[in-house]
């Protein structure tokens, strides 16, 4: 008899849901869109707690499930302490640390929150994979040329070690066995160098690394303590600005990518060359990252919404087939990532590891 997971990742204005069989696989992927003024009702993001709990209920009710129909919920890792990758029961230290935001306040951080809301009735486990806070850095990563601050793992750790296992597998090789340089691509874009398996190296995709079509990747630090007291900006207006204004949508309004390759192809110059630009530093962010591995890298993956792009996939793998051979895996495994690592410690493959 096949056994049924729920799987709940949120966003910033919506709410993705799907129910993994262990036998069909995914029988239901959506993502449920929350209208922007609604969530504007909320000063914080913890406050948005009941809203979504009650919008996961009535789409299961409209859909013909309820709870006891899993066996367990699987949901988005948020950004909590540093911890290693894996799999971990939400328990009630690490729902403290989601509320409270320990590194940050991010709508992933509602997921484990909404697990627990909706499977404590059922006394059913609620387990994360691989959260945003996996953190396998080596010691020389933290280094950032100022004491007072320390290089962090954040990054798409979900989704870079899904399709790492899947192309190690694919290779005939275990996760722990492969070395690869992982690019995720999507509003933000984190470049990932894992050593046997362990992400070693990340730049944080909201501070660090290349432009992406919402965010500015890193900057010259000099031109950025003007603009920080220009007296021209908040925190929180420069901060919006670096995070979800900035990018191809500060160049050129627009975070379609779809959008820039049209405006390339009807002949736009500017928007080529800024696209072209973003292309440059992704490929550049690979380099550094295959150097972190000593060349030493069994593969290179493309991965994320941007990786659709042919234009952008092309143009990357141009510049860095000469490191490793190059292989595209579009858009995102994270729901079927989440379900997996909840699936491997219910079938005692893996053992569940303990927050706290």
């Amino acid at each position: 008899m096949s056994e049924k997971i729920l799987v709940v990742n949120p966003g910033s204005t919506s709410t993705k849901l799907a129910v993994w069989d262990s036998e069909k696989g995914l029988v239901l992927d959506e993502n449920i869109q929350h209208p922007v003024e609604e969530m504007e009702r909320f000063a914080e993001i913890p406050d948005q707690l009941d809203y979504r709990v009650n919008v996961v209920h009535d789409f299961l009710q409209q859909q013909g499930w309820k709870t006891s129909d899993f066996i367990a919920v699987a949901a988005r890792g948020g950004l909590l302490k540093p911890l290693a990758g894996g799999t971990y029961e939400v328990n009630e230290e690490m729902r403290k640390d989601l509320k409270a935001g320990v590194q940050g306040q991010h709508p992933s951080n509602l997921a484990g929150l909404i697990g627990h809301e909706l499977a404590k009735e059922e006394k059913i486990p609620v387990y994360i994979t691989d959260p945003v806070s996996v953190d396998e850095f080596s010691p020389l990563a933290r280094y950032s040329g100022i004491p007072e601050i320390e290089r962090r793992s954040l990054g798409h750790a979900l989704n870079i070690k899904a399709v790492a296992r899947m192309v190690a597998g694919e290779k005939g090789k275990k996760l722990g066995d492969f070395n690869a340089v992982v690019a995720h691509l999507g509003g933000g874009i984190s470049i990932a160098a894992l050593e046997k398996g362990r992400i070693v190296d990340v730049n944080n995709a909201n501070e660090m690394g290349p432009y992406s079509p919402e965010r500015t990747g890193g900057l010259p630090v000099g031109d950025l303590v003007k603009m920080a007291f220009s007296g021209e900006y908040t925190a929180r207006e420069l901060r919006n600005k670096i995070t979800r204004r900035g990018g191809l949508l500060a160049y050129l309004g627009t975070n379609d990518c779809r959008d820039v390759e049209k405006r390339i192809a009807e002949g736009d110059d500017e928007a080529k060359d800024i696209y072209e630009g973003m292309i440059y530093q992704i490929s550049k962010e690979i380099g550094m990252a295959a150097t972190v591995l000593k060349g030493e890298v069994d593969q290179i993956i493309l991965t994320g919404g941007m990786a659709y792009s042919e234009y952008l996939a092309e143009g990357i793998t141009r510049r860095v087939e000469f490191i490793a051979p190059v292989k595209v895996v579009v858009g995102s495994m994270e729901m079927e990532a989440l379900a997996l690592g909840a699936y491997r410690i219910l079938i005692g493959e893996e053992k569940a590891r303990v927050y706290g």
